[in-house]
């Protein structure tokens, strides 16, 4: 009589009653299992259970950002293969109680340990281990520019855990009616500006700034900030103006919380929180950001022309200064066309959105003013 096949061996174990396995051994491996996914799962922004970044927290806490990141990452190792061991040991329990050692093995590969934090699973791709690592540690300081913009917004706060502004229409008030003293203060009209020049005090940038200060210490805020920018690949206002709300937006499958107000080539762009739009949100973009911007713009042409025509200038001097005038000549025009034809119609509607309808159909309600998203803006 031949041997039976091992899907036969399979159907069959699988089909005896669970009496054969060692629950109490079982029962400990999962509960393990699960706590340690659950905790992998809730430590992401897309969690309905994320309180706080890893980053920012005391159990991974040293003196610098990239001191911190390493611990973190030492941490998540371990996660890893402690999540490895328990899978195994729940392979073994099954493999030992049905009788399949010389069918089956326990061993379970690393691309198979479903957590995020293993970048050999959550990171896809025919690579080396040092790239993975690389885009491990970008990804990670990706998150915590994210979570540093939702301080800014006060949907998140160094002071509690989870959420804190989160219902529609609220407020700074709101905020400091639970937090009156704040680690980290929110900004107060929901406008962030994200210019790459000529920019505004509370510019993401500048505020950024602030954020990794208040977080990491003034004294290493340039140690951080070179880490940062080594993490990303680039200058970190250069991320914050070009690819931060793509980031954003691909973190929330197209369904991003903060929108991005851009004129058409982004001469430009603020984001607002969509929790805290209210119906005055674009007249106040307009009359607070956009009409100074261009009053600055206007300034700084006057500036080049005046350099242009200063005696002694060399021919060279004179080319470039003439380049500057048409950037922000464009510029200008820009904004001016942009003004014109959406923002300031828009502002005047002082339109009004319903949290309940989600992003999918509020956000093209602002099409024109707000930057495009793929499946929304031409929805």
């Amino acid at each position: 009589m031949l041997a039976p096949t091992l899907d036969y061996k399979l159907t069959h174990v699988l089909s005896l009653p669970f009496q054969f396995l060692n629950s109490t051994r079982l029962d400990g491996v999962v509960n393990d299992a699960i706590n340690t996914a659950r905790a992998d799962w809730d430590a992401y922004e897309t969690s309905w259970d994320f309180t706080t970044l890893p980053l920012l927290s005391p159990d991974h806490r040293s003196g610098t950002l990239e001191a911190t990141y390493a611990h973190l990452r030492a941490h998540w190792a371990d996660m890893t293969s402690e999540m490895k061991r328990l899978e195994e040991e729940n392979n073994r329990i099954f493999i030992d109680a049905y009788g399949l050692s010389d069918e089956l093995t326990p061993e379970v590969p690393i691309e198979e340990i479903t957590l995020t934090c293993n970048p050999a699973y959550s990171i896809k791709g025919d690579m080396s281990d040092a790239t993975r690592e690389a885009r491990l540690r970008e990804r990670t300081v990706k998150e915590f520019i994210s979570y540093a913009i939702g301080c800014m917004f006060g949907r998140y706060s160094l002071d509690v855990p989870g959420l804190v502004l989160a219902n529609q229409g609220d407020t700074l008030q709101d905020y400091l009616a639970r937090i009156p003293e704040p680690t980290f203060m929110p900004d107060a009209d929901n406008i962030i500006p994200v210019l790459g020049d000529y920019g505004f005090e509370d510019d993401a940038y500048v505020r950024f700034r602030t954020f990794v200060s208040q977080t990491f210490g003034a004294d290493q805020l340039d140690e951080n900030l070179a880490f940062i920018r080594e993490a990303l690949g680039r200058d970190v206002r250069d991320y914050l103006t070009k690819k931060f709300f793509d980031d954003h937006s691909d973190r929330f499958s197209k369904r991003p919380i903060y929108w991005m107000v851009s004129s058409p080539k982004g001469a430009f762009q603020a984001l607002i929180y969509m929790h805290r739009y209210g119906p005055d949100t674009l007249n106040s973009v307009l009359t607070r950001y956009v009409r100074p911007l261009r009053d600055r713009l206007e300034e700084a042409v006057r500036t080049a022309e005046a350099e242009q025509i200063l005696s002694g200038t060399s021919a060279a001097l004179r080319n470039k200064a003439q380049k500057e005038i048409d950037r922000l000549n464009k510029q200008i025009t820009e904004l001016t066309d942009w003004e014109r034809d959406h923002l300031y119609p828009m502002a005047l509607q002082r339109r009004p959105i319903d949290l309940d309808d989600g992003v999918k159909r509020n956000y093209p309600l602002f099409n024109g003013v707000m930057k495009p998203v793929k499946g929304l803006s031409d929805a």
